[in-house]
């Protein structure tokens, strides 16, 4: 049995891996696994400063794709 598919249903969004790094933009690392992934690095970097003050055990950075470079947020 086929379903058909609404013109107003949004396409299944696609899973990022935890533990493979991202190929472009950027995303927030917690304790070492690839989390959420955003456009901007400034939107990275206000999930990362949120998430950190609301859990401050836990080691979360940002992750540049483009740069392959990863920033802690303290």
């Amino acid at each position: 049995m086929s379903r058909k598919k609404h013109v107003d249903e949004p396409e299944p969004k696609k899973a990022m891996r935890a533990d493979q790094p991202p190929t472009d933009g950027f995303v927030t690392v917690v304790d070492g696994h690839f989390k959420s992934k955003f456009d901007t690095a400034e939107a990275a970097e206000t999930a990362a400063r949120k998430l950190k003050s609301a859990y401050p055990m836990l080691q979360i950075e940002t992750y540049d794709a483009a740069n392959k470079v990863r920033t802690l947020v303290s």
